[in-house]
């Protein structure tokens, strides 16, 4: 048994972390940086975001690597440096939540590639699955409890990071989450249903959907979810509320209060691993936590 089993055991849900950019931009991150840079040139930033989100109750919190792959650092020239990067984000999270003295687990967050695989796009398999290898290097080495995939749209890109990561570690935990449209697909056309019937057989310890056009989505994903597979644990990732462009930038409109709501339906409709994506703050996770606290288990 994994260490995220054993605690939804104890506790019968988790609390997972909410946005780091949205967190990062306010700190003064500039439009178009590269927020795994921070895990070296402003490690004090990315640690105050993780100690909020650990104050705020999160048991699950994610590393600052969402961008971690070469593919993704190289818009920023920074493609040499993802072993640095990635350990040093893992060490980072390691290190607040030790300061802490809170339970929580450090997952290293793994995203898309950026790229599109063959026979659609230019990148192979083997090479997406070597990208993947390499950050699961640098984030293992740097002390995370499990591997967090997050994001996707593509099963065979879930499928060269799965395998990545297993070239890495034959037994770290993983939890595998995708991003659905207003129509219940991936970009990629991929269904709930699907998507949690072959996640699974990936070896997920945890699956669900994240990010998307926000709350009602998700949870409608994962009510579908829940029944093809109503024994599976369900992650529930919701951005907090559909952004619309203020000045140039995203403006996400939805309040704790909001985020509390969704919260109840998505453990209503399934989901056991519940927190927030784009636009969230330490304040909507806090009053995720709130929320969620009467269907938590007695110690």
């Amino acid at each position: 048994m994994n260490t995220i089993q054993s605690l939804l055991n104890e506790t019968g849900h988790l609390l997972i972390d909410g946005a780091m950019g949205t967190m990062l931009f306010a700190a003064g991150l500039g439009q178009g940086g590269a927020p795994e840079l921070w895990n070296v040139e402003a490690p004090e930033k990315v640690a105050a975001v993780h100690r909020a989100y650990l104050d705020a109750g999160a048991q699950v919190v994610l590393t600052n690597t969402f961008g971690g792959t070469r593919y993704r650092l190289a818009l920023h020239g920074l493609e040499s440096r993802v072993a640095e990067l990635n350990r040093a984000a893992a060490e980072l999270l390691r290190g607040a939540v030790a300061a802490s003295g809170k339970q929580a687990l450090v997952a290293g967050d793994i995203g898309p590639s950026g790229q599109v695989l063959l026979p659609y796009g230019e990148l192979s398999f083997a090479e997406a699955m070597d990208a993947f290898a390499e950050q699961a290097a640098g984030l293992i080495s740097g002390g995370v409890d499990l591997i967090w995939i997050e994001t996707m749209s593509d099963l065979e890109e879930v499928r060269a990071a799965v395998e990545g990561v297993r070239q890495v570690s034959k037994d770290i935990p993983l939890v595998t989450t995708m991003t659905f449209d207003t129509h219940g697909r991936t970009m990629m056309g991929v269904t709930p249903e699907k998507a949690v019937r072959t996640l699974a057989s990936f070896g997920a310890t945890a699956m669900g959907g994240n990010c998307g056009n926000g709350p009602e989505e998700i949870i409608t994903v994962i009510e579908k979810m829940h029944a093809t597979a109503p024994d599976a644990p369900l992650v529930a990732k919701a951005n907090a509320g559909i952004p619309q462009l203020v000045g140039g930038k995203p403006v996400y409109r939805a309040t704790p209060a909001d985020m509390a709501e969704y919260a109840v339906k998505a453990y209503a409709a399934g989901a056991r691993i519940i927190g927030a994506c784009c636009g969230s703050t330490p304040a909507h996770i806090q009053a995720i936590a709130d929320a969620l606290q009467p269907m938590r288990q007695p110690a």
